[in-house]
């Protein structure tokens, strides 16, 4: 994912150009820090406070130029409203968040708000179109059958979360403001992967067959992640 966020970058920016970078709910931070080794000006938002200690403890290991790059504000995602003003930023990322919140689309126009004209909204979401893939690899018909017929599912953490459909999040990016620019599938043929799993040794094949499959029809449709950008008008 990290090198098609890179790809619709330098599709849309000037080669060397420091961006404003928002990323909120990020984590333990590694999205944030490679931008800001890239060169960016990051700030990151996350409100899970043992979450943002790693990050923090992560970010006091780099070099002080890169520390210098990046801001870290412990909050929520529906609160970019009260830290930043309209237009603050060229990009902004929303990886693996929008499963945790109910109604989404609060959430979506804060955060094309903070976005400048132009700038690049990259989400990362659960393929609710491709929730019985997961059950039915694993031969568990009964939940691959339910999963037909919702967008609600349970993670690996054993967390009651949801999922987006690509159709639904197409049109909540056009009424925000900003429109689908492009889309790729994640983790395609890997989602069964054990978190623990090795490195397997042909992991270049791996990630090629990946990458290729992420934007090819019919492969990417049934991916378990989506990859949406956007484009503020």
């Amino acid at each position: 994912m990290a090198r098609q966020l890179d790809e619709q970058i330098a599709a849309r920016f000037a080669v060397g150009r420091r961006l404003r970078v928002l990323d909120v709910g990020m984590g333990q931070g590694t999205q944030a820090l490679r931008l800001a080794r890239a060169g960016h000006q990051v700030t990151g938002l996350e409100q899970n406070a043992k979450m943002l200690a790693v990050a923090r403890a992560a970010l006091a290991a780099e070099p002080e130029g890169i520390r210098g790059r990046v801001r870290l504000i412990e909050g929520h995602g529906h609160e970019t409203g009260v830290h930043f003003l309209p237009g603050s930023f060229d990009v902004v990322l929303c990886h693996g968040v929008l499963m945790y919140v109910e109604e989404p689309d609060a959430l979506l126009a804060g955060l094309a708000r903070v976005l400048a004209p132009g700038g690049l909204l990259s989400l990362l979401v659960r393929n609710a179109d491709a929730l019985a893939m997961r059950p039915g690899l694993a031969g568990d018909w009964a939940s691959a059958l339910a999963a037909f017929d919702t967008t609600a599912y349970t993670s690996r953490l054993g967390l009651d979360v949801r999922a987006d459909r690509l159709a639904t999040l197409t049109a909540t990016l056009a009424g925000i403001g900003a429109p689908l620019h492009a889309w790729y599938g994640v983790r395609v043929f890997t989602d069964l992967a054990a978190d623990e799993a090795p490195v397997p040794p042909d992991v270049a094949s791996l990630l090629a067959a990946e990458e290729r499959a992420g934007c090819t029809d019919p492969y990417r449709q049934v991916a378990a992640l989506l990859h949406l950008c956007g484009v503020r008008g």
